[in-house]
């Protein structure tokens, strides 16, 4: 399947997953629920995260017995959440006088008189809208549902959005000191403190952003190079997991900013594709733009 981009397929593929089976008859003003076919791609395919509804989701954690099923704290597999895991804006410190400098340098331009410049438009800079990729931590607050794969020695961490992973090392290694080459998802390592997984990351690409500056979507939220993130992973019950990141960049913000969040497992689904592909992408600026 061909999408013209990944904005214009996020909506088709949800008008895809509620399209109603023939014998469905829906109510208007009523959210869609079971008696809408799941749409695989055949016996033994699973769905996508994001293309279940409320009723599907219900359905699925009822069927796999979530609530009160037994658990390995230390085993985060499966497939969790559709759309991320939030930052809370309430905690984001302020910028010192040079992370001023690079917020403002992420304005928006406004290309016609009226027309308000958001990251979306014509004029926006979101490096995700020329199919950059998202990087880390971002990948983590924007994705269509995320997969932990608990290896010996390493823990990859997949996104169905780009369809990017981090490798988490826990293998006993040390961060880098001086990171040879910057990736746009960093060096990561890990360790368990108690039943909590402690994730250390260093080496980030700057040109990400952190998120787009909520809600006016007019700036980004940059960082510096010298980016570290701090995780604490933990799996209170069989069906949920808490992540409490600290994001620690002196060069452009005051002080660390805490931001705790949530997820939950989605039973019954797998990742799909979802690429940002730049001739798509291209094509849909070209028709924005005439």
């Amino acid at each position: 399947m061909r999408y013209t981009l990944f904005a214009i397929a996020g909506v088709a593929a949800l008008s895809f997953a509620f399209a109603p089976a023939a014998s469905a008859q829906l109510v208007i003003g009523k959210e869609p629920g079971i008696e809408v076919k799941e749409v695989t791609a055949g016996p033994g395919w699973k769905t996508c995260p994001r293309c279940q509804n409320n009723g599907h989701i219900k359905a699925a954690k009822e069927k796999f017995k979530v609530e009160g099923h037994a658990f390995n704290p230390k085993d985060f597999s499966g497939i969790w959440g559709n759309n991320g895991i939030p930052f809370d804006f309430k905690t984001k410190p302020p910028f010192t006088e040079y992370g001023k400098k690079l917020w403002e340098a992420t304005q928006a331009e406004v290309k016609h008189p009226g027309v308000p410049a958001t990251n979306g438009g014509e004029g926006g800079k979101d490096p995700m809208m020329h199919c950059d990729p998202l990087g880390y931590p971002r990948a983590l607050q924007y994705n269509y549902g995320m997969e932990f794969i608990v290896l010996p020695d390493r823990i990859l961490q997949m996104f169905e959005w780009g369809g990017y992973h981090r490798t988490i090392w826990t293998d006993g290694r040390k961060l880098p000191a001086d990171p040879p080459q910057s990736r746009w998802f960093g060096y990561a390592v890990g360790h368990w403190d108690g039943n909590t997984l402690v994730v250390e990351s260093n080496g980030y690409e700057d040109r990400s952003w952190i998120d787009e500056d909520r809600p006016s979507r007019q700036r980004g939220i940059p960082h510096s190079d010298e980016m570290t993130v701090t995780e604490r992973w933990t799996r209170p019950n069989y069906g949920t997991l808490n992540d409490e990141m600290t994001i620690n960049d002196p060069k452009v913000f005051t002080k660390p900013w805490v931001s705790k969040g949530t997820t939950d497992l989605r039973p019954g689904t797998e990742l799909s594709e979802y690429y940002c592909v730049p001739s798509d992408s291209e094509q849909y600026n070209q028709e924005l733009t005439r």
